[in-house]
């Protein structure tokens, strides 16, 4: 990273051992790939219901050119439009930029920035942010430098986290104070007034969903123009990275348990090597664990036309019960790559007797990763509130729990090996707690993501 740069100057503050700070994950990124994630954050903003603060760095003045004309939509819904860009012709005469709340930074052709491209969102109710510097010459290695624009690549990461979108902006305000000390202070104000202002971050659901609808267009166009495997597994791997950025951002929201998707998962894997799942089912029933929380999401139903849970037909009980709309599972349908995902989490709340939502399965009907996911799910929340009371009984107390249950609400099988797992950590098996390099998430699909786990309709019974 180049010394001097808002990328690096988040890094160094998030290095390891920086206090209070973790790490950051970074990955590589295509063009293509960053246009469509922009587009889709950009769009967020024209139904933002509170008017944002958006930085943005272009690079060269050309780039900003190709866009702005929908900056001048962009600008209608936003508080104030910062462009940090080198100058080229046209540049600042764009009538977008005479706008009053469009300040454009013309930045030195030797300044780092010049080389990153970003995207900063902050308002009290939407944040998002793209931040990413391009690969230099020496970087590309023997390859070189490609000559087709869409695969230019660039070293970064993007995220929902308000906290970091906030931090973000601050560099990136002390950046631009170099160049115009005034804006930096104006700046400096409306920051103050959005932090001061308290609203729930809930338009980030539907900025999830126009990410992977954005992706998904972009593969599509790809795909009329060429077959480039590459590129097309990053955008696929972006869509992942939204669900596990939103997954991320529900656990951070849970003061009292917010490292539940990490110990999840990890009891899944633990329990998949004891059960000897393969390989291939224990990355699945890992994804699923890590996206679990999806499904309890209501303000999904924001981003989704209601649904109804599913059940067999009163008129027809002979037939298979319908598939269940869940609306925070629902969205992982959008991605049909991680079908059997959403299907997994869906029915993780199915009792062993028949008597769960949301399709009242029963016994084997429920997917097995199903049952292993909703009892171990079920067991880190109760050991997770019993952890600050009573942490010498907390395993203890959560497992005789679920013993209690088991024939009714659990597999009894599970819950005999789900013992076996916890008299192992009783006496000392330790869990390594981590959550996956999210830049990193195509290595979690696999061939048997995408397949169907029941044989259920896809049509919903109307609810009576």
């Amino acid at each position: 990273m180049l010394e001097g740069s808002i990328l690096n100057d988040l890094k160094v503050a998030h290095q390891s051992g920086a206090t209070g700070k973790r790490p950051l994950n970074f990955g590589v990124y295509y063009k293509n790939t960053l246009v469509s994630l922009c587009h889709a954050l950009e769009d967020c903003i024209l139904s933002c219901s509170s008017a944002p603060l958006v930085i943005t760095a272009f690079q060269r003045g050309k780039w900003y050119l190709e866009e702005a004309d929908r900056y001048a939509e962009i600008a209608d819904r936003a508080d104030q439009i910062v462009i940090m860009a080198s100058s080229d012709t046209g540049f600042a005469e764009h009538p977008t930029s005479q706008r009053s709340n469009v300040a454009l930074v013309e930045l030195e052709k030797a300044d780092p920035v010049a080389q990153e491209w970003h995207l900063i969102i902050l308002a009290p109710s939407y944040t998002a942010m793209v931040l990413c510097q391009e690969l230099s010459p020496e970087d590309y290695g023997v390859q070189g430098v490609p000559t087709e624009d869409l695969e230019r690549k660039f070293y970064g990461f993007w995220t929902f986290e308000a906290g970091l979108v906030e931090e973000t902006v601050n560099f990136a305000i002390a950046h631009i104070e170099q160049y115009n000390p005034d804006l930096a202070n104006r700046l400096r104000s409306k920051v103050a007034e959005i932090s001061a202002q308290t609203s729930e971050q809930d338009e980030v659901y539907q900025a999830v969903s126009m990410v992977v609808n954005y992706l998904q267009v972009g593969q599509k166009d790809l795909r009329l123009r060429s077959k480039h495997e590459a590129l097309d597994n990053n955008l696929i791997s972006n869509e992942l990275q939204a669900f596990l950025r939103l997954a991320q951002l529900i656990d951070q929201t849970d003061i009292s348990n917010p490292n539940t998707a990490a110990e999840v998962a990890s009891l899944s894997e633990a329990m998949a090597q004891l059960l000897d799942l393969p390989a291939w089912q224990l990355n699945r029933l890992r994804l699923s664990a890590l996206l679990h929380r999806l499904a309890f999401l209501q303000q999904a139903d924001s981003v989704l036309s209601p649904g109804s849970f599913g059940r067999v037909s009163e008129h027809h009980p002979e037939e298979a019960p319908s598939c269940p709309i869940i609306p925070g599972a629902q969205i992982l349908r959008n991605m049909g790559r991680v079908n059997a995902i959403a299907t997994i989490i869906t029915h993780q709340s199915e009792y062993w007797n028949g008597q769960g939502q949301p399709a009242g399965l029963a016994g084997d009907e429920i997917p097995l990763e199903s049952r292993i996911l909703g009892l171990l799910a079920e067991f880190q929340q109760r050991v997770a509130q019993r952890r600050s009371s009573h942490p010498e009984t907390a395993l203890s107390d959560a497992i005789a729990q679920c013993q209690s249950e088991a024939g009714d609400r659990w597999d009894t099988k599970l819950v005999e090996a789900l013992g076996l797992l916890v008299n192992a950590m009783q006496q000392g098996l330790s869990l390594p707690i981590q959550m996956p390099k999210i830049a990193a998430g195509m290595w979690l699909i696999d061939s048997h993501s995408d397949e169907e786990l029941l044989n259920l309709s896809e049509k919903v019974t109307e609810q009576v």
